[in-house]
């Protein structure tokens, strides 16, 4: 009703839940037989596990779009020229991924913001490998930071972080609309095909730490998120 488009769609989905994305990404493939863009913008950071066996922050922030992607992936190049957009974020730089022992939360006091900045580098990893795995097909990914966003994205942080926080937020942060634009850009700005597998913020290509260009460490994430999401062998937990 906002928008004035009668176009747009709300189907349900819970990133928390694998058993979710399969149900979303079989009605979806049922219902319309196009697919150009998907933007993998859903994120929280918090603590707690899914009904899945998985932190929640790096369920929801990195394996569910993962599975997602990967069963929306034949529509997509069906329909190429087309583009995904992983929504990631500057706290990349502070991720630590152990293939080994991804999806537990990890220890420490900030476990939920690390467990954030985990998923986030996963984040750029998935859009990495992703591209290389797609070379020749038409369908390019792309890894973008939205800038600090005025959103719920912390709502569940410890109420003595959120009284350091807003001041910070009243003076930084961007609105919404503002944080999108990086995401947009990537989503149809021509050209930007030889940059797939890229990182982007504010719009320009920029160069992220050298954890997120580790090719190895990008495959072996690959791989457990395969098997951790059930596609590469048999589902997964954190204790399988």
């Amino acid at each position: 009703q906002e928008t004035g488009n009668p176009e747009v769609r709300f189907m349900q989905l819970d990133l928390a839940s694998l058993r979710s994305v399969r149900a979303f990404a079989s009605a979806f493939l049922r219902q319309e037989p196009h697919l150009h863009l998907l933007i993998n913008n859903a994120g929280v950071s918090a603590g707690g596990t899914t009904e899945d066996g998985f932190s929640l922050s790096f369920q929801v922030n990195h394996l569910g779009h993962f599975l997602l992607t990967q069963l929306l992936l034949e529509r997509l190049q069906s329909c190429a020229p087309s583009r995904v957009v992983i929504v990631a974020s500057r706290a990349h730089c502070a991720g630590r991924l152990h293939p080994d022992t991804l999806g537990h939360p990890p220890p420490g006091p900030l476990s939920a913001f690390q467990d954030y900045c985990d998923s986030k580098l996963a984040n750029m990893l998935h859009a990495r490998e992703l591209a290389t795995r797609l070379q020749g097909t038409q369908v390019t990914c792309y890894a973008v930071h939205p800038g600090f966003v005025n959103t719920d994205l912390f709502r569940h942080t410890p109420l003595w972080l959120k009284l350091f926080f807003l001041p910070l937020v009243w003076l930084f942060f961007r609105e919404a609309a503002e944080g999108a634009q990086t995401s947009l850009y990537c989503a149809t700005q021509e050209g930007l095909e030889r940059f797939s597998g890229r990182y982007f913020a504010d719009c320009r290509l920029q160069e992220p730490w050298p954890l997120a260009r580790d090719d190895r460490l990008a495959h072996a994430l690959w791989e457990a998120s395969e098997r951790l999401v059930g596609l590469g062998g048999g589902e997964g937990s954190p204790s399988t």
